[in-house]
């Protein structure tokens, strides 16, 4: 089989490390050019506040299967899986030829040979003969199906993302209560209030510079394995319907340009077809 198609490609994502790496260093420095110190915002206690409150107002928002499936999700925040066009467009023209010249039932040791759950359910429907249009409406929903579970794990960090600033303030307020029970003395009333405002920064910071882009980043990643999936159905589709192998090759280099623009076009073919679809109706 051709340079293993349907098999991605993990790599540490330095964009993560290095925005977040910028965004500390932004702020802290900051802090030192005011003539402050590092050891301001390092309170312990804010940030189990903070932390533990946003935690649990997660867990009362989201099932516990969710948030399990969020945590995990986490990972490709910073782990980004490649998925390679060219191998994938190699391996679709190689079959297309093959099923061509030999039937495409002379596929089937390929598909079943195929590391991506997604790529060998689509291929060994065409192998078995199933019609073009139904592998269409079939592979879809699963392609909706998996875009739904993303989301959704998207979605309890953005969740988060608005719980965060406000814990941050309650952590403020606790210590500004803790600040009115010494209100006698001056500068120990000075200090209080600049330490109980250190629960507000860290629920803001959380929120802003980790949490809501993480929600961000996880969607985009879903958005392209999203085209990356239908890239593939097209190119099986195109195989079901016997298509010349260097016509399927000219359409996956089109696609592969601009996935975003094609998975635009393709949503509107959809909505057309499903309008055209309900006026005969």
């Amino acid at each position: 089989m051709p340079n293993e198609p349907g098999k991605s490609r993990r790599r540490l994502d330095l964009g993560t490390l290095f925005g977040l790496a910028l965004s500390v260093a932004g702020i802290v420095g900051g802090l030192v050019l005011e003539g402050g110190q590092i050891f301001d915002i390092i309170q312990p206690t804010a940030a189990l506040i903070v932390l533990g409150g946003t935690l649990g107002a997660v867990l009362v928002t989201n099932p516990l299967k969710n948030f399990c499936s969020a945590v995990r999700r986490l990972g490709s925040v910073f782990v980004r899986t490649e998925e390679a066009f060219e191998p994938v467009a190699e391996a679709l023209v190689t079959f297309a030829a093959k099923a061509r010249k030999h039937g495409i039932a002379s596929l089937e040791m390929d598909a079943a040979g195929i590391p991506d759950d997604f790529f060998c359910k689509a291929l060994s429907l065409a192998v078995d003969g199933v019609e073009s249009q139904e592998i269409r409406k079939t592979m879809e929903l699963d392609i909706l199906a998996r875009e739904h579970a993303i989301s959704a794990d998207a979605q309890v960090w953005e969740a988060a993302g608005g719980y965060a600033p406000t814990v941050g303030i309650i952590g403020a307020v606790l210590g500004l209560i803790q600040v009115m029970k010494n209100l006698e003395n001056i500068a120990a009333v000075g200090h209080g209030i600049a330490v109980s405002f250190v629960a507000t920064v860290y629920g803001v910071a959380l929120a802003n510079l980790f949490l809501l882009p993480a929600a961000g980043k996880i969607k985009i990643e879903s958005e392209r394995l999203a085209a990356s999936q239908e890239l593939v159905l097209e190119g099986v589709i195109a195989i079901a319907q016997g298509t010349n192998p260097r016509l399927i090759r000219n359409k996956l280099d089109v696609f592969g340009r601009d996935p975003a623009a094609r998975r635009s076009r393709g949503n509107l073919e959809v909505m057309g077809r499903s309008r055209v679809d309900a006026a005969r109706g």
